[in-house]
């Protein structure tokens, strides 16, 4: 009787280890595919935001000198933009603060309207032309750069909780084959 115990004991000592270690395999292979997923996104962001060769003002350039400005971007004076957050700052403390200042603070939909109902008008065309341009720009390093950078970020931190996890696993099935073996 005693012998049946052990032997069903060994049975399942053998079934959670071997799951174990499946767990294990599965947790690197998804973690190795975060990995991968962050190496992309911020790769990816970095090569195209490169292209594009986005320069920030110079150090004491009076580009940087309003107050709704140089806070958020002095920091990052005469550096080329080439991150996610460095597109944020960009977009929300240099470009939208630019555009601000185009037609009292319209948005490109109301001024494009007012330039439609208005077709001779060319400071509400060029207006429009501006604001079309800015908001655009500014949509692509928030939507495109910001975005992306930021879930290949989350993509890293599920990468490195997944490896945790497969290491901590590990440590258990390892002990597990060493309780096997102690039967």
């Amino acid at each position: 009787m005693a012998n049946s115990k052990a032997n069903k004991q060994k049975s399942i000592d053998k079934l959670l280890t071997s799951l174990g270690s499946l767990i294990v395999v599965l947790l690197v292979i998804v973690g190795s595919l975060a990995w991968g997923a962050y190496s992309f996104t911020t790769n990816n962001v970095k090569t195209e935001l490169a292209s594009q060769k986005i320069y920030f003002p110079p150090k004491g350039s009076p580009a940087l000198a309003s107050p709704e400005i140089g806070p958020y971007l002095n920091r990052y004076a005469g550096l080329q933009l080439l991150t996610g957050p460095e597109a944020k700052a960009y977009a929300d403390h240099f470009i939208a603060v630019h555009l601000s200042e185009v037609a009292n603070g319209q948005t490109y939909a109301q001024v494009s309207a007012e330039s439609l109902a208005n077709p001779t008008n060319t400071v509400l065309k060029a207006q429009a032309q501006t604001l079309f341009q800015g908001e655009t720009l500014r949509g692509l390093l928030l939507g495109d750069a910001y975005a992306f950078w930021t879930v290949g970020h989350i993509a890293q931190i599920t990468a490195i909780v997944f490896f945790v996890a497969a290491a901590v696993m590990l440590i258990f099935v390892i002990l597990g084959f060493a309780h096997l073996t102690s039967l």
